[in-house]
């Protein structure tokens, strides 16, 4: 079976990201809208209507605006912007956050893709609050480095010009960045984590840390109970991986490395530290995981294909 596929929002970073996926394909049919029709909601709304699946791949407004040109019951939206993420009629687009999420997004026509920052932090922290380890109403502090890709066209032509940027800027300093509702909401925790990210001066690649006092745990337990705990939270997820705790083997002379994820779907999750504080790391490529592959994966789910299709 073919299925016809529109990106709207086809040349953003993402929207092309997507399309690179897709294009190889044999299963997809790839629905173009011509560059001088981008904003013609006439066109878009025939290309969207016209589809099996939809992703959009544009500002909140704009993927609002989408969504009400859709008429036919068989469309399938996946969006990747921030508008649905918490929204109780859309199915949060992350098939590994619990047994049931992968039956939840094969049934749904509206599925809301997880931002880059939240995927990492849900995957780090679900497993503890599900178990009981950590209370729900513990606030976690976490912080997070991503490459320039995530900040879009204009933020690429600012560290891709002759006068390029070269240190990493901390920003979203009033804490409250755009993420903060879904990292709440699909961990389970009631209150917001204090949540501050940075962006570094390469180009994709992102480390999540969330920072852990073992006194918040509810029972005691070590780096590698908490090791253990995501490793069988995730048994058989083939795009989810555990390391070993292992302080040598997990870096580079001490040193982590961001973009060890990139060019892939993969999500690597960390334990450091000892009896007296923790570290979780979660790793992942901001465009792969963090974004299109994550979008290519949801759509895979919904169709019931195979999972992995053309991603890697």
């Amino acid at each position: 079976m073919t299925y016809k596929v529109f990106v709207d929002g086809q040349e953003g970073t993402t929207g092309l990201q997507i399309n690179e996926y897709l294009a190889k394909r044999p299963d997809v049919s790839l629905l173009k809208i011509a560059s001088d029709k981008r904003k013609d909601l006439a066109e878009r709304k025939r290309l969207i209507n016209e589809s099996d699946v939809t992703f959009l791949c544009l500002p909140d407004d704009a993927a609002k605006e989408s969504v009400t040109l859709v008429d036919n019951p068989d469309t399938c939206i996946i969006d990747a912007s921030t508008a649905h993420r918490i929204n109780p009629d859309w199915v949060f687009g992350l098939p590994e956050l619990a047994p049931q999420q992968r039956d939840k997004i094969r049934q749904s026509k509206r599925i809301a893709n997880p931002g880059c920052h939240a995927s990492a932090f849900i995957l780090a922290l679900k497993p503890l609050v599900a178990a009981g380890l950590l209370p729900a109403a513990t606030q976690i502090a976490a912080n997070s480095i991503t490459g320039y890709s995530g900040g879009g066209k204009k933020m690429i032509e600012d560290y891709q010009s002759p006068a390029r940027i070269d240190a990493p800027r901390p920003y979203a300093l009033g804490l409250a960045h755009k993420h903060l509702p879904e990292m709440a909401a699909y961990t389970g925790l009631t209150v917001a984590p204090i949540f501050q990210p940075i962006v570094g001066p390469f180009y994709k690649g992102l480390a999540l840390t969330a920072f852990i006092h073992p006194q918040q745990f509810t029972r005691p337990a070590s780096p590698a109970d908490v090791q253990k705990l995501l490793a069988d939270y995730y048994a058989g997820e083939q795009f989810i991986r555990i390391l070993p705790v292992d302080l040598e083997g997990n870096t580079d002379g001490g040193f982590f490395n961001v973009e060890a994820c990139n060019d892939t779907n993969r999500v690597d999750i960390c334990v450091f530290g000892n009896a007296e504080r923790m570290l979780l790391v979660a790793r992942l490529d901001n465009l792969g995981k963090g974004a299109s592959g994550a979008a290519v994966q949801a759509m895979n789910v919904h169709l019931g294909v195979e999972e992995s299709l053309g991603l890697v």
